[in-house]
């Protein structure tokens, strides 16, 4: 256990004591593909970069891509919803919804105020968006007050009070702040035209602001009856999508090219709610692909780009938004075996050791760079030393078994755990506990240790169907979609230990190491079962047990 604490710590720094330093090799074909569609004024959709966990989708677009986009009149918004934990290999914990959206508009805004100092944005765009999505004639009266306020206001258009609104609120702020946000501008009238186009972006912002407040208790209601109110929903993203749009309709070629990149899209949807006044995670993260889907469809939008490894995009979120063509879809699945040698085999590792690799773990660029950490740590480099290689993978699936799989599985055993208690509570569907499920049964009483017991015969079996199907099985072969109802998949998909591919579509562990640690952990837990458990378990594989082996991977196929 102290080498797996050398291993966390050196693959952390990346900093090894000998040997050639880990480097990001690049792609050629996917690294096209993304720069053809960044390069792009507007574009009609967002693209949707979907693969497993360790593949180096976020390496990749750090230290090749994001530099790149950053040039000349390139300007790219960068927001990593998974930016406070270190690399996971499985799901992050959920974080709360407040601080994700305002790191979003953190970064919109950001993007936004390079545009006024650029001079593409002004105070006519962004009061022409917001006028174009919202009535703002109430909210502009309250804002300038009603001292200000004269009969003949009653009857002049939006312009005007926009006008008005605009003169009262530069007052409130004052030209010290707007000035720092500036700097330094080359005349007189420029320094006017950026000081009031910063006052106009305060303002929408202020007036949406408003517009939320008014439905504070609106959205009250809809989080204590369980309803749905798409108004109300898109008032939650009505800030960063009026952004997206000044931003869209301020960009000029080779001028200002704005982007946006959300990394791990898929922590927004799992966020958590402290306030009963803001609207629930799930809905504010379809709010804003839908919005931004629905921008790029009428006028063309900025590039987006949403990147992540959960599988509920690769064909639920689809089917959620009944829409197949929502995104450009591309998913990437690292390197192949053939790849991971030719870069490995030079630098990093013999070709006696590439063997033990790439039987036991597969060449999934995060395994091979922790696991050269390890090797690279003093402790295997000292003289004295008699670890061999494979001593060194081995300390290494222990790390994986002990601080990743045992872990994610305990989590999949509390989900499992929800889902009794929801069948219980009559929250799951007839449906999916239509006749001859394994699942069908779960205890008929709020016993914690039976419900353990039942979670975990349900988790096993399920494990031992996957290893029967030899860890892969096709979801979609004969139009099968039992599987996809089956609370073990779910929860094991949750956990991010199972990955969804969707072309082609099978479900599978995301690594080959992964999958040795998952066989592990049934083993261990079939060795530690008493005899009635055991038996309960072997009732579970024959009278009710599962099987997927009409789903495996057609034969040949690697």
């Amino acid at each position: 256990m102290a080498r797996s604490g050398a291993l966390a710590a050196s693959a952390a720094s990346m900093a090894f004591t000998s040997g050639h330093s880990w480097r990001i090799i690049p792609r050629p074909v996917l690294e096209t593909i993304l720069n053809n569609f960044a390069n792009h004024l507007r574009v009609p959709q967002p693209l949707l970069l979907h693969g497993p966990r360790g593949v180096g989708k976020t390496s990749l677009l750090i230290h090749r891509l994001l530099p790149e986009w950053n040039k000349g009149p390139h300007i790219t918004g960068y927001v990593d919803f998974a930016a406070n934990t270190s690399v996971p290999w499985t799901s992050s914990p959920p974080g709360d919804l407040p601080s994700f959206t305002s790191r979003l508009e953190h970064e919109l805004e950001a993007m936004a105020e390079r545009g006024v100092r650029l001079g593409t944005i002004g105070s006519a765009s962004v009061f022409s968006a917001l006028n174009k999505w919202h009535g703002v004639g109430g909210a502009l009266r309250r804002l300038i007050g009603p001292g200000r306020l004269t009969k003949r206001d009653e009857a002049v258009p939006v312009s005007a009070l926009w006008n008005k609104a605009l003169i009262a609120f530069m007052a409130r702020i004052g030209d010290g702040e707007i000035d720092v946000l500036l700097g330094e501008a080359a005349s007189r009238e420029e320094a006017a035209f950026m000081r009031e186009a910063v006052v106009a972006l305060r303002l929408a912002k202020e007036v949406l602001g408003m517009h939320q407040e008014w439905r504070r208790e609106a959205v009250m209601h809809l989080n204590r009856t369980g309803r749905f109110s798409r108004s109300l929903v898109n008032s939650a993203t009505d800030w960063p999508c009026l952004l997206l749009q000044i931003l869209s309709d301020a960009a000029e070629i080779d001028f200002f090219q704005p982007k946006l990149v959300i990394n791990n899209i898929d922590v927004l949807r799992r966020t958590v709610i402290t306030d009963d006044s803001a609207v629930p995670a799930a809905m504010y993260h379809d709010s804003l692909i839908w919005r931004v889907v629905e921008m790029g469809v009428n006028d063309k939008c900025l590039p987006v780009i949403f990147i992540t490894s959960d599988s509920y995009y690769s064909y639920q979120a689809f089917i959620d938004f009944g829409f197949r063509d929502m995104f450009i879809f591309r998913e990437t699945f690292g390197w192949t075996h053939e790849q991971a040698k030719l870069h490995m085999t030079s630098d990093f590792f013999s070709e006696s050791e590439w063997k033990v690799i790439d039987e036991v773990l597969g060449p999934n660029p995060r395994h091979l760079s922790e696991l050269y950490a390890l090797k690279q740590t003093d402790s295997y480099q000292h003289p004295n030393s008699q670890s061999n290689f494979e001593d060194i993978v081995d300390v290494y699936l222990a790390y994986l078994q002990v601080t990743v799989v045992n872990p994610a599985m305990e989590s999949a055993l509390a989900l499992l755990q929800k889902f009794s208690s929801d069948v219980r509570n009559g929250k799951i569907l007839k449906e999916q506990l239509h006749f001859g499920a394994p699942w069908r049964h779960p205890p008929p009483t709020d016993d914690p240790v039976a419900s353990l017991k039942w979670a975990k015969i349900q988790l096993m079996d399920f494990v031992q169907s996957l290893v029967n199907t030899e860890f892969g099985v096709n979801y979609l072969a004969d139009k099968s979609f039992e599987i996809l109802d089956d609370p073990a998949l779910v929860a094991m998909l949750e956990v991010g230990l199972l990955y969804q591919q969707r072309d082609p579509s099978f479900i599978r562990p995301i690594t080959v190491g992964i999958q040795r640690c998952i066989v592990r952990w049934l083993v261990q837990e079939r060795m530690q079962m008493s005899f009635p458990d055991y038996m309960s378990f072997l009732w579970q594989r024959i009278i009710r047990g599962r099987s997927y082996r009409h789903l495996m991977k057609e034969i040949g196929y690697k």
